[in-house]
């Protein structure tokens, strides 16, 4: 039988949220209904209020969330009711042609559940196929990968976008390594996951570059070794000072601005790599001489979702969490409920939170 929860809805562009009774059908084959436990308050939510995703109002938002597994439908065998789980948008297909060369963390074929969760008989588009501000929320099964339930869901919720997308940009997507010197650039929630990922990795130069000396303040807390507010000094100047006059093995631009990606570009050493994590707008264009990229080498990458595989890394990090190696409560700034988020919202857009997280 269906039932009825509390959820945050956004009914039309740039209005603000409201809280609505919203209906969440019963699992069919593949789903899992979970019990939402916390969700982070995250900027693509506040894409889709805008518009900025696309025109599919109403939007039940919300993606970035942990909770319980309360039923499962036909042929489902990856996770069982009371399962802790964090949920993610890359339900791996397992036939596509990326998942067939075995790179699963690039599958051209992920999925969402089925069934359509509703308000007052109109059809919710789930942020991410999520949509998780809500006391339930139903998902394909292979959106929930189960982790250990001694984490607190406040917490590990945040693995499931942002902080996964940071870490996975340095560890996954570009390759840091020991010893390695990095530059990341803007650092916000995903910019310090990034620092976070790469001191774990074991890099030995991590510069942080930001206009805001607060949120160069907190990259210092997540690793970084070196600061530098690019309103006061060329950060790439200053990156070649703090290298040798080299640059870094790995810069990771984490705004998604034509300036900051080109800073990147020329502040890393001959065969560096450029990793793009920030979500740039569909408007924005880049220019750089051909010469330059032939000339120095090197690999421009760009990383989608930390190219991550959900099942392989977020039992690891929510494992070094618990270990006391990844810092993951440094990035929840404030817990609120369902009724907090639009402020939440106006909180983020003035710099003040990393992360507010809803407790359900």
């Amino acid at each position: 039988m269906a039932q009825q929860v509390r959820a945050v809805i956004a009914k039309a562009k740039g209005e603000p949220v409201s809280i609505e009774t919203i209906e969440v059908p019963d699992p069919g084959p593949g789903e899992a209904l979970v019990a939402v436990q916390a969700c982070g308050v995250c900027h693509t939510d506040l894409h889709y209020r805008e518009g900025a995703i696309n025109d599919e109002f109403p939007f039940l938002l919300g993606h970035e969330a942990a909770g319980v597994v309360e039923a499962v439908g036909d042929d489902v065998t990856g996770v069982a009711p009371g399962d802790f789980v964090i949920l993610n948008w890359r339900a791996v297909c397992g036939n596509c042609r990326a998942c067939l060369r075995g790179r699963p963390w690039y599958c051209f074929a992920t999925h969402n559940a089925t069934q359509k969760m509703t308000l007052d008989g109109q059809e919710l588009s789930p942020a991410l196929g999520i949509g998780a501000f809500a006391e339930k929320t139903l998902v394909a099964a292979g959106q929930a990968t189960k982790v250990n339930p001694e984490a607190q869901p406040e917490v590990a919720g945040l693995i499931g976008c942002g902080v996964m997308a940071g870490l996975g940009a340095a560890m996954n997507t570009g390759g840091v390594g020991r010893g390695d010197s990095v530059a990341v650039f803007g650092c916000g929630g995903v910019g310090d996951a990034a620092i976070e990922g790469s001191r774990l990795a074991g890099a030995h130069t991590i510069i942080a570059v930001d206009i805001d000396d607060t949120k160069l303040e907190w990259a210092r807390e997540f690793g970084a070794t070196h600061t530098i507010n690019s309103t006061r000094e060329d950060p790439v100047e200053r990156i070649r000072e703090l290298t040798g006059g080299h640059g870094v093995d790995v810069a990771i631009e984490a705004i998604g601005l034509p300036q900051t990606y080109e800073q990147a570009f020329y502040a890393r050493d001959l065969a560096g790599v450029v990793v793009l994590v920030g979500v740039p707008n569909p408007e924005m264009r880049i220019e750089l001489p051909m010469i330059e990229i032939f000339g120095r080498g090197g690999v421009l990458k760009s990383s989608w979702y930390g190219d991550c595989l959900p099942s392989r890394d977020f039992p690891m990090l929510i494992d070094l969490y618990l270990q006391g190696r990844l810092n993951l409560e440094r990035f929840v700034s404030e817990t609120i409920s369902l009724e907090g988020v639009e402020e939440a919202f106006h909180a983020m857009e003035r710099g003040e939170v990393l992360r507010s997280v809803v407790v359900v």
